[in-house]
């Protein structure tokens, strides 16, 4: 039996998680304080506080909006790219079709002017 149980890793980042949070809850109350130091209501401080944070979460939301938005247009470029008929279009090619050697396109029509019944 261990003396001492390991810390697995999301433990560890939950405990990194938990002194993040107290050290915001700390700044916090170090600002409501000395707002109230500068003659600012207990009250008027935590809804200015409060106002600071609802600010920050709309400009981070707008921020990702418009990242997942950009990510989104990349995304189906890629896609009308990769699935664009102008790639895929067969080119003619030179097989032997149903009108002999030659230059056929797509629709296994014959392309070249050479005459099928000259032989060569």
């Amino acid at each position: 039996m261990k003396t001492a149980p390991t810390i697995n890793t999301t433990e560890r980042a939950g405990r990194w998680v938990s002194r993040v949070w107290r050290g915001i809850a700390r700044s916090e109350t170090r600002a409501i304080h000395w707002l109230a130091a500068q003659g600012v209501p207990g009250r008027v401080a935590r809804l200015l506080l409060l106002g600071l944070q609802i600010a920050i979460v709309v400009v981070l939301l707008y921020f990702v909006f418009w990242l997942t938005l950009l990510l989104v247009f990349v995304i189906a470029g890629a896609w009308l790219m990769l699935n664009s008929d102008l790639d895929n279009e067969k080119q003619p090619e030179l097989r032997d079709g149903h009108s002999g050697v030659g230059w056929y396109n797509k629709d296994d029509l014959r392309i070249d002017m050479d005459d099928p019944d000259d032989p060569h």
